[in-house]
Parts: C-alpha cells; sequence; structure tokens
C-alpha cells in the first residue's frame, strides 16, 4: 500500500495551485476552436468551430467551477 502524500503548503503550492486554475478557461477554449477548426477543414463546413468554441468555454467553466468547489470543501477542514 502507497503511503498518502502530505499536504504540501507554501506559496509555492498556492502560486501553481493559481496558475492551473487561470490556465483552465483558455486552454480549454483553444482545445474547443482547435477541434472544430479541424472539423470544419474536413467536412468543409464554417459553423463548427462555433459550435465548439462555445462547448469548450462550458467545459473550461464547469471544470473551474468543480475544482473550485473541491478546494472550497477541503479548506473548512
Amino acid at each position: 500500500m502507497i503511503p498518502p502524500r502530505p499536504k504540501k503548503d507554501g506559496i509555492v503550492a498556492d502560486l501553481s495551485r493559481y496558475i492551473s486554475y487561470a490556465s483552465l478557461l483558455p486552454v480549454s477554449a483553444f482545445i474547443g476552436f482547435a477541434i472544430g477548426y479541424g472539423l470544419d477543414r474536413w467536412w468543409g463546413t464554417r459553423f463548427l468551430r462555433i459550435v465548439f468554441l462555445l462547448l469548450g468555454i462550458a467545459s473550461g467553466f464547469l471544470s473551474l467551477y468543480r475544482e473550485l468547489k473541491k478546494d472550497d470543501s477541503s479548506g473548512d477542514k
């Protein structure tokens, strides 16, 4: 059995967590746009990049909400 890792405290741990929060939404939006752009080029359409961009943004907000909710619930203890 692997022992649990100790919880990291300090400025570096907080900074890395906040950077991951800040990059979550733009990366999700870019990935959604890239998938839509690729499908548009492949199928010869023009609207899928917008659809997948919106899906990427929604996915980013949902992931950010879940991470912040998890962080908030772990801080209450």
